[in-house]
């Protein structure tokens, strides 16, 4: 969690008509969906009434353990980043209701991955003696029955420069506590706390603020957690790392996935200004490889601080995200999330700032996740894994249409014009539903159909701004 981010480059560059990804294979068949400030038993639902059957793969849960409480502020969303103590009770939620939103996400084969912040603990004026979230009462540097004052580092301000690795590794981000994970005690209570969630029947963890840590530490926490019970798994463990010409990416690598901030700005970019060619040798411009990966248009830092497409951009925005789901590059992180103006405003809340109950059928809760064509290319996603890019079209401009091998082929119009054009796929013969349009059910196509020849040409008329996809799974 930054709650500055830096600038970061979107420079783009001409296309290539060579297609030059290789599919890699992702933690989980479905993408990744972050829940951000739902509670529990509104995921639970969803995972069960929506997220499983659309074929989502796993939810990113907002952190679950004791938090502060800034009611003077509002009860602002980054609240729930300053941990007070590793009980689980948040402002979504008690340790009874996540354990059974994991079963239920769980029975729906849907996994569940835990925001996890083990870099710091709460502000100095961050109601500086609580009580938390939980009834925990504190000070900055002293958590009873958790750390004290001997557990954190004693650079104790701001990080000042951060071409200075040593201050982004152990002074403060924008004076939260920061605690010295090379510590044994710090250490074994983080692990012992993560093991926890694993018991419960979590799944991973996205690792929060990475780059204020060595990589040994993170892998030394993250390393020593238990196989997932039932499954006999690894937890998957993704980090964010913000890059910089101090802190690369590739220095944590080593623990798990990584997120590739780059791409949010290259693809997010080129919808926006209708410039898709550019994309189709996509991975040479990235500074990670495919499978090491975890791309998204946009999380819940980005939306706020240095947004390029959020779902304020109606179906540009959702036409990235289609990209996203379609192009073999990384594993796809979406974001659903809540209706904001103010970038620090928490989400739809109770008079005493807990959070109510999410519904899609309530505008204050987004659910960019519900959008159709989102939720159709949820379904192409995991009808395509394993897959190469293949039969790569484009006009030079915002036009573009490529296949994955002979499972599925994706056609992307975000230019003024109807894109008609006689596509080659390498798609079985057949009559196929247009997920973007609508979904296969009882036998029959909701929305449009194409029909895929012999040789798998097909004709098709791409209205502006929009697209069509078809796979194998939604198949006559």
């Amino acid at each position: 969690m930054r709650l500055v981010l830096l600038a970061l480059a979107a420079a783009v560059g001409g296309a290539s008509m060579v297609p030059a990804a290789t599919a890699e294979s992702a933690p989980v068949r479905g993408p990744i969906v972050q829940m951000f400030q739902w509670p529990w038993e509104s995921i639970a639902r969803e995972c069960a009434d929506f997220l499983g059957p659309k074929g989502f793969g796993a939810v990113q849960v907002s952190p679950p353990q004791e938090h502060v409480v800034l009611g003077d502020k509002g009860y602002p969303w980054y609240q729930d980043y300053q941990p007070v103590s590793y009980q689980l009770k948040s402002r979504r939620g008690d340790r009874e209701q996540f354990a059974s939103m994991v079963r239920t996400c769980n029975d729906a084969g849907v996994e569940v991955y835990v925001d996890a912040v083990v870099n710091h603990m709460s502000a100095g004026s961050s109601d500086a003696s609580g009580p938390g979230s939980g009834g925990s009462t504190y000070d900055k540097y002293d958590y009873p029955g958790v750390y004290s004052d001997a557990d954190f580092h004693g650079c104790r301000r701001d990080i000042g420069n951060y071409e200075d690795k040593w201050e982004v590794r152990n002074c403060e981000l924008v004076g939260l506590a920061d605690l010295a994970t090379e510590s044994e005690h710090v250490r074994n209570t983080q692990i012992a706390y993560l093991n926890d969630l694993v018991g419960m029947g979590v799944s991973g963890f996205r690792v929060d603020g990475v780059k204020h840590m060595p990589p040994e530490d993170v892998g030394a926490v993250f390393g020593a957690l238990q196989n997932v019970p039932g499954t006999g798994a690894r937890p998957y463990v993704f980090q964010e790392v913000i890059g910089d010409s101090t802190t690369t990416a590739g220095e944590y690598t080593g623990n798990g996935d990584v997120t590739e901030f780059g791409y949010y700005g290259v693809v997010a970019n080129a919808f926006r200004d209708g410039s898709l060619a550019q994309l189709a040798n996509l991975p040479e411009r990235m500074s990670l490889p495919s499978d090491q990966a975890v791309v998204f248009i946009d999380n819940h830092d980005t939306q706020r601080s240095s947004p390029i497409l959020t779902y304020k951009d109606g179906v540009t925005y959702e036409l990235s995200v289609a990209f996203e789901l379609a192009y073999p590059y990384g594993t796809p992180q979406l974001i659903s999330s809540f209706a904001f103006d103010d970038a620090d405003a928490g989400p739809p809340a109770e008079a005493d700032g807990t959070t109510k109950a999410a519904s899609c059928e309530d505008s204050a809760w987004v659910c960019e996740h519900r959008r159709p064509i989102i939720a159709g290319m949820a379904g192409f996603h995991g009808a395509v894994q394993g897959t190469d890019l293949v039969n790569w079209w484009d006009n030079g401009g915002g036009q573009v249409a490529f296949g994955r091998g002979d499972k599925g082929f994706v056609a992307l119009n975000r230019e003024g014009g109807e894109l008609s054009q006689t596509f080659q796929s390498s798609l079985p013969a057949g009559t196929y539903c247009d997920v973007m349009s609508g979904e296969l059910v009882n036998g029959s196509c909701t929305g449009a159909t194409v029909e895929v020849g012999e040789d798998g040409r097909f004709d098709a008329a791409v209205a502006p701004n929009s697209g069509i996809a078809l796979h194998v799974g939604a198949k006559l």
